[in-house]
This record gives C-alpha cells, structure tokens and sequence, in this order.
C-alpha cells in the first residue's frame, strides 16, 4: 500500500503498464517491484525447480525472486530484476518458466515431488536407461526448471560499447562514494561516479538519518548537483560496473534505453563500457542476508533493509502488520521508520536475549521464528522463545535482517580472497586484491554513516597520492557513528519443514549438509553438488549463510571453510551488449578495397578473403564457366602483363633502433642484417612451434621496416607481435601500427610488366632499379609513392602503392594500360594457379598444423639466433620421414581433374584411414602446362618425387592416379622472375 507523504516517486505523473496480462498504475519513479507492492501484488515469481510462489525479497541488483519476462517478441528481455526495471508508458512483463500464470502455475506439482529432488537427485536417479538422459530425462527436466527463455527470433534492436578513461572511477554513489568522487574531483582529478541506479544516491534515498543536518537524500542531491557542474566529473547513473580486469580495466553496463516509453530505433537499449582508471574507489554497499528458518520463502517475506527502502524511497508498505526478525540493531531502524509512518508493527523478534527497544510494539527477545503460514502470501509468523513456548503472529509481511555482506565482489575478480571478520560476521576485502583499487565504506565492512564519509575521504586521497595530485582539505559532514551490534544467527535449529539459502536455486539448509555428509567439504564442491550460489544473482544473498552452514556441518570455522571464487560480470551482461556492432552485417564487417567498384563494373564476381572483398575473375563476353576467364587471365599475365589488387595483404609499420632485433625475435630468419632498400621473404612460427604466417619485409631506412603478411592473418599476427612486444621486449625501442588501410596496393606482373610502369612513373625503372627483391621510393603523376620488386606469380613483378586515396584513380588507369598491351585485370583464381604452378602457399598450406621443415623451409631457421618457437619446433615428431611433406601432383592422364580435399594413398591400399598418407591442399587447372596440378602433403613426400600415388576424394566420387613431383612445376630456376 501507498503511504501518503513518503517516498521519492512523483505522484503527478501517473505510469500505466502491464504485468500478467492485467493492468496497474505507478507513478515515475517507480521500479516495477514498488509499484507491484503498491498494487497490492505479492506472487511476482516462481522458483527455480520447486515452482513455489515467490515474492519481491530485495529492492537492488541482489533480487532472487522477482525475475520477470519484460517485452515481447524479438525483443523481450528474460530474467529482469523487477527491483531495477523502472516503469514507464506501455511496459509490458510477465512471470517466467510458468504455465499458464505466475498466480496459478500447473508445474507448482514439482513441490509435491520434493523429497524426491534433494540436491544431486539427478546424478542419482535418472543413470538407467543410458540413453533415456539425453532423450528423456535431460529434456523434462530443464522444461520443468529454469528461469527465462529468449525468443529465438533475431533482435535487430541497437546496441553500442564505449571506451573512457579516467584518473579516479568511483564505484557506487552511496556516502562513501560521493565523498570519494567530490575529494577527487576537487582536487583536479578526472573522475567517473558510475552507479546502477537511476538516481545517484545510494543507501541515502532509502533512510531518514541525517548528513550535515539535512536530509540524507538532500544531502546527496547537492553533493550530486556540485559533480555534476565540474567539467572533469561523468555521472554515469543506470551504470554496473560489472567485472575487473587487468591493467585498471573494468567493465560496465548502462542501460540506456530500457527505462523509454517507446524509444527511437537508433537509441541503443544498452552499451557497455570498457573503463580504464588510473585508480579506483569501490564504494558498492553491502547486501542484506537473510537467515534460514521453515517456510522463510513466502511471499511477502522480504529483507529488513528492503522494506525500509520501500517505505523511504517510494512510499510503499509491503504490509498492513509488518513482523521483523534480526539478529542486529540495524533492522530495529525499520520497525521504528515505518511505526512512524502509521503502519502497524506485529512484533520486533530479536534472537539476542538483551535487546532493549523503547518504542510502542511488542518485542520478542530472545526469541526466534520457527515458521511461517501462507502459500501465496505470507498471513502467521510462527514463533517461539527460549523456552520453546510457541505462538503465532498474525502479520503480511516478515522484514528479516541476519547481518550485511559487503558486496566486495569486484576485489576478487582478480583471484583475490577475502579475509574473515568475527565482529560483523562477514568477509571484507585485503588491500591490494587488485591493483589500484580500494574498497570504501559499506562494501569495506563500515557500517556506521560517519565511518563510511571518512572511509570515501581517505580512499580519494589516497588515490591522489598515488596519481601525484595534492588533495583539498575536506569538511567531513556530521552524521551518526552507532557500533554496529549483532550476533552472528544463521539458522532456527532444526527445521521442521524446508529452510531456504539459495532462493534463486532452491538450495536448502538441508541440502548444504547433505553434501557435506557425502564429504563434498569443499566450498568449490558444495557449491557445484547443490547449485548454491550458481543463478543469476551469483548467492550474493545466500552465499556467507551457506558457507556458515557447511562449516557447522564440517566442524571447521568459516574462515577455514573459505569462499566460493567470485567471477565477472557482477550482474548478468546481455551478450548482445558485449557483443555489440557484431549483429547482422557487423557480426563479419565488410571491407572493400579501393578498386572494388571498378571491379564490379567489370562484372567481376566477388569472394570473401578474410574480411574483405576481392574479385574472382572478369569475365568477358563469349567466356561461358569461370574457367574460361580464369585460364585466359592467367596466360595474359605469362605471356603480357597482369593487374591485380593487393591491397589486402596486411601492412605492419615498424619503427626503432631495436626494430631488426625485434624482427629477428619474431622470424625464424635475420632482417636485423637486411640493408635499407632490400626486402626479405620471412617464416613466422608460433610459440609451440608451427607455422603461424609468411611475409616479406622490406628495410625503408635506417630502423624502419614495413612487414606484410597474409591477408587472412593480418589481425593475428599484429596482435601476436603486440604480444611479444610487451611480454618480451620490455626496454626495446620499438613501436609498430597497422598501415593496411593507409595504402592501396597493385601487382603488376608479366613479362611487360616494366614496359607498363614506366609509362606512369616520372622516372624510368630498368633490370637493376629497383633489384630483385628490392624497394625504392617513386613518383608517378606527382604522388610519391613505394615501389617493390616482389612476385607471387613467378613472373617478372612488381607491387606499387600509393596512399590509399588515389587507389581507384591508379587500378583503372593500370587496367587501361595493360589492356593497350594486350594484358588486363586478373582476379584471385588466376592468382591461385600462377601461384600454384609456381609452388608458393597460402593459408591452405600453412594452416597451422605444419613445420617449416614440412613445407621444405627448414634451412630458413636460423641457427645463428634464437626466435619465437624455435625450441618448441625441433620437439621429437615435427621433423623426419614419418612427417607429411609439401610436394607436387600431377594426375595420370593430366587430362584428369582432382581436388582440393581429397587424401592420398599407396597403389594397391584400401583407400581408409589406417592407410592415409596425406592430403591435398590446394588444386588448379594450369593453362600453361596443359594440366591440372595439385599442392599436398605426402609422408616423407621429398624422399617420393617420380613416385605414383592415389588420390581419392570419397565426398565428390574422384579416385585418380597422381605423380608425385616438385612442387614447384614451372620455371623451378626462377629466370623469369628476374628478368
């Protein structure tokens, strides 16, 4: 019910909205759990396994039970804290893993069948017959279980990420927080406040205390407002910070659109941030435990802290007769703020025999409640005292308080574990559990207003020492200093009935202790024999209690029970979030080089290559198959000349005096000897070994080199030199950058290859300038551009580039004039056999399973130095005769066609497994030789050349006979590449 003159809501702005199919009001404000309290709603929810009727327990990020379906369609939403949805026009959510109502839910009969599924029923019962589980028993089960589902259709709402960086983030904006992020901020520093709710606060919304003699919510607000107003602080309010990660990265999620009435398509519904802070503050808070006793899962059965924050923040009573239960003098706050609003209190029931309360209700010392009555909602409170007298309190709402757990969570993120104290009967964190971070307040284990400002002050200041930043003195504000009071209570000893832990999960008291008795002791087994602490929420309400237990069982201390390993995110993260940009064509971005629509105009047929996009072959009239084109093009670049783009091969800048050195750590062969002017052709191994990537280098000065590499493997490869720069090279003067995009590239190969550039270039190219494998700065039409005497097809070769602005303007002026010449484009399966008749590879050959000594380039590892994966490729097994080699094929009659695919085997064998001698990799018709040939590896294949071998390929139904060859089938001697 709604309790006039309370809450932070605006009550002139009505909100109309749908839960279950019926309608409700709200007011703005409201989250979706307030406004079903307000409306006199307790079933909000079912149980995970049992189907039992669940209620709202929390009011944050923490709630187990009131996980509803928001939206429909493509773009519903499962398994949404009804406490974090705020209202709005036209929301729509429903309960979830129910038929056909959250109120009337058929599969409520699992929680007849109870006794049947105590924890590792499953393990079990279902092992007979074999086969029944994954036909059977696995899909009946996960039916009948589980929370939300997704749609299955495609959602093509828009989702975003997002980079900051920053001096000082500041996690959670309770006291503690806003005294950190105000000290920063005034001392100059750059600071982000992230917060998940939607108003910057904190606990301060929810209580009636004091700060600086003002309202603890106005207090905030004016804290909030001068933030707001400096030019260095972001306020990221709907903001978890969800996961730390190395090098003060954190992760974090903001909700951008999901609180809009109906948003613009383009607004994303959520983005997530990859924060990187010199330092930070974690000032989250602590959640509320409840304690275990018979029945303590009805509906209306709710923390204390919870009920306190319905009241003060939205002006909702959760009850008419509210009955507390603590083991701490924090919940008598509740009994007291909501006596003060004229709702009734029922009973306060303290386990501790010397509480004294001084106010006008009935308190209950020393006494405990030993179960509740009411299905769908809570109607008796059971209780009984010291001396077992029992009697019944009739009451709606049961506020529960067994102590506060910090929520420390993001400190352990990093392997990290917390450290046992006795005096708050909860986990803190140590310094240092990640670098540069520091906990602060509540979530620090500070539970008193006074201490939470002082602790926010001093882990600001600390930060700024660290940042070399000289902090302003601060006024710390007046507010109140009680000693937290409790006593350690986990459970009412023996239950009658079943006494709940994990309510997302539906663990027991009884289920923890069972997997005790079948000696899973340890907290990692526990956890994983009962699911406690495994649902959405991650048993950050259950998770202490259940450790408190298993230790009871186990007859250890809770400090040597430990913990379970808290992992990112802290809340769940929707995939598409992290993910985001990579739905629908962003999943595999299209790149498009600078030719590509004079190649379309050609009518070129495109294919993908990596990411990009290059032309397969250009077709011209009165060709009728592909082959047509393909052998045509190939002979104009063996008897004229040939123009093909190449501006996809990866293009790595590297710079520093400790450049050759490093390309010498990351190739097999030397380039720290390689004279400026010069290219070399390089084998890159990865660390175990194997071939990761082939390339040429080329020298343009003094300490300044340029690497290409495979187009397929550009990313890899910068990333894997990124690697070995930081984890290697620490002190190295080398830097490097990705120059692929910067650059268009052209081939220009044939025998006229010369006669064509010189027509474009200002100064005239011979036999000796540039050299063979050899690179010189030109000019054409007033561009400088670079020149390299490079080929991939065997022929006389050159690449020319020019900044990638010019590319179309050149590609078609190099078509036009090779054409004049008798030549033209050529497309990548003409470029696939020149380099097949030539022996080159690609990735079909390097595909990461073969040695430099299998594709016969063993001499290319240097004996003179050492370089990545050079130990690790002279392992017994990568070398010698058992090794399948690169050879050549050619099949008998060379009339017959093979294939890319097909496995080889001695004349005579049976062509099956046991008796495969290797496979082929790459296949082509060669216009020159008349033939097909094939590019494979054969066991001990060098050893083989002039040998017959039988290819069979079972899937397209070829078996042919193949000589075994050299794989380099045309002018093995190399002239015409020197020409």
């Amino acid at each position: 019910m709604r309790i006039a003159g309370k809450g932070l809501i605006d009550r002139a702005k009505t909100v109309g909205f749908r839960f279950d199919g019926k309608d409700y009001t709200g007011f703005e404000g409201d989250t979706l759990a307030s406004a079903l309290l307000a409306s006199g709603v307790r079933v909000l929810g079912r149980s995970f396994k049992y189907h039992r009727p669940r209620g709202v327990m929390t009011a944050g990020s923490e709630e187990p039970n009131a996980l509803v379906t928001v939206g429909k369609g493509a773009a519903q939403v499962p398994n949404v804290r009804a406490t974090m949805q705020e209202i709005h026009d036209g929301l729509e959510a429903r309960g979830q893993n129910v038929w056909p109502s959250v109120n009337m839910d058929v599969m409520a009969v699992n929680d007849l069948m109870a006794p049947f599924f105590s924890a590792g029923f499953y393990y079990k019962t279902f092992m007979w017959p074999r086969a029944f589980w994954e036909k059977l028993y696995e899909p009946a089960i996960r039916r009948a279980a589980g929370l939300g589902a997704l749609s299955g259709r495609h959602n093509d709402e828009a989702y975003e990420k997002a980079w900051a960086h920053c001096d000082l983030l500041v996690i959670g904006s309770g006291p503690a927080g806003l005294m950190a992020a105000v000290t920063a901020a005034r001392a100059g520093a750059d600071v982000i406040l992230a917060e998940d709710d939607h108003l910057m606060g904190g606990r301060c919304l929810a209580e009636t205390f004091e700060i600086a003699g003002k309202p603890a919510a106005g207090w905030a607000a004016g804290i909030v407002d001068e933030l707001g107003a400096m030019p260095n602080v972001r306020l990221m309010t709907r903001t978890t910070v969800t996961g730390a990660y190395d090098d003060g990265t954190y992760g974090a999620l903001e909700r951008v659109g999901l609180h809009v009435a109906n948003p613009p398509k383009d607004l994303p519904r959520e983005c997530f941030w990859r924060i990187v802070a010199k330092r930070a503050v974690l000032a989250s808070g602590a959640h509320e435990r409840q304690i275990a006793f018979s029945n303590n899962d009805r509906p209306g059965i709710m923390t204390a802290g919870a009920v306190r924050a319905y009241l003060n923040r939205w002006g909702v009573a959760p009850g008419h007769a509210v009955t507390i239960f603590a083991n701490n003098d924090d919940a008598h706050k509740t009994a007291r703020d909501l006596s003060t609003a004229g709702v009734r209190i029922a009973g306060l029931i303290d386990v501790r025999e010397d509480v004294e309360v001084a106010d006008d209700f009935p308190v209950y010392a020393g006494c405990r409640v030993i179960d509740t009555v009411g299905r769908k909602g809570l109607r008796d409170v059971v209780i009984a005292d010291k001396s077992g007298q029992i009697s019944r309190i009739v009451s709606d709402c049961l506020a529960v308080s067994g102590g506060w757990n910090p929520a420390l969570h993001l400190t352990c993120h990093m392997n990290g574990r917390p450290v046992w104290r006795e005096d708050i009967a909860a986990f803190v964190p140590k310094s240092g559990m990640v670098p540069g971070l520091e906990a602060a307040g509540s979530a620090n284990g500070a539970f008193s207003t006074r201490a939470c400002l002082a602790e926010g002050v001093a882990a600001a200041e600390a930060a700024l020492e660290a940042l070399g930043r000289k902090p302003k003195k601060v006024a710390m504000p007046e507010a109140e200093d009680g000693a937290i009071r409790m006593r350690a209570y986990w459970e009412v000893p023996e239950p009658k009935h079943r006494a709940w832990l994990d309510f997302a999960n539906d663990v027991t008291t009884k289920d923890v202790r069972l997997a005790a008795q079948e000696n899973f002791r340890s907290v990692e087994h526990m956890k994983r024999y009962t699911t406690q602490g495994m649902a959405p929420d991650q048993g950050k309400n259950s998770n202490v209690a259940a450790l408190a237990i298993l230790a009871d069982a186990t007859g250890r201390g809770i400090p040597e029970t430990g913990t379970t390993t808290f992992r990112p995110p802290y809340t769940p993260v929707s995939i598409a979030a992290m993910g985001a940009g990579g739905q629908g064509a962003g999943f595999a971005p299209q790149r498009f080089t600078t030719s590509d629509k004079a190649a379309r105009e050609r009518g070129a047929p495109m294919i993908e290559a990596g990411l990009w996009y290059r032309p397969s072959y250009f077709p011209r009239p009165g060709e009728k198959i592909w082959r047509d084109s393909c052998d045509r093009e190939v002979m104009l670049v063996r008897d004229r000349v040939g123009v093909c783009d190449v501006s996809t091969l990866g293009k790595i800048d590297i710079q520093g005096k400790d450049a050759g050195r490093f390309l010498d750590l990351v190739y097999t062969n030397t380039f720290s000897t390689l004279k400026p002017g010069r290219v070399r052709y390089g084998l890159m191994l990865r660390e175990d070994g194997l071939i990761m990537d082939d390339g040429t280098t080329a020298c343009l000065g003094e300490g300044h080199y340029l690497t290409t590499t495979t187009t397929a493997a550009a990313g890899p490869v910068m990333r894997h030199l990124e690697f070995v720069q930081q984890a290697h090279c620490q002190g190295w003067d080398v830097r490097m950058i990705s120059v692929t995009e910067q650059w268009a590239q052209f081939a220009v190969a044939g025998p006229l290859a010369r006669e064509l550039l010189n027509s474009v270039l200002e100064e005239p190219i011979d036999v000796t300038t540039p050299p063979f494998l050899g690179v010189t700065d030109v000019r054409l039409m007033d561009v400088a551009a670079r020149l390299f005497r490079i080929s991939f097809s065997g022929e006389l070769g050159y690449e020319l580039a020019v900044p990638a602005r010019y590319g179309e303007a050149l590609y078609r002026d190099l078509v036009a004039r090779a054409e004049s010449l008798g030549g033209g484009a050529y497309g990548m399966e003409a470029l696939n056999v020149l380099r097949i008749e030539k022996g080159f590879i690609t990735h079909a050959e390097i595909h990461g399973r073969v040695t430099a000594f299998d594709i016969g380039m063993k001499g290319m590892v240097s004996g003179k130095k050492d370089c990545i994966g050079k130990g690790a490729s002279q392992r017994p097994g990568l070398t010698g005769s058992e090794r399948e080699q690169l050879v050549g094929l050619r099949p008998i009659p060379m009339s017959r066609e093979i294939g890319a695919g097909a496995h080889l085997f001695n004349e005579g064998a049976d062509p099956v497994r046991v008796n495969d001698q290797g496979y082929v990799t790459s296949v082509g018709y060669s216009p020159t030789l008349k033939t097909w040939l094939g590019l494979a590896f054969l066991k001990n294949g060098r050893a083989r050349h002039g040998e017959r071998i039988r290819l069979v390929d079972h899937l397209r139904g070829v078996d042919v006979i193949c000589e075994v060859m050299n794989p380099v089938f045309f002018d093995p001697e190399g002239g015409r590449t020197r020409a």
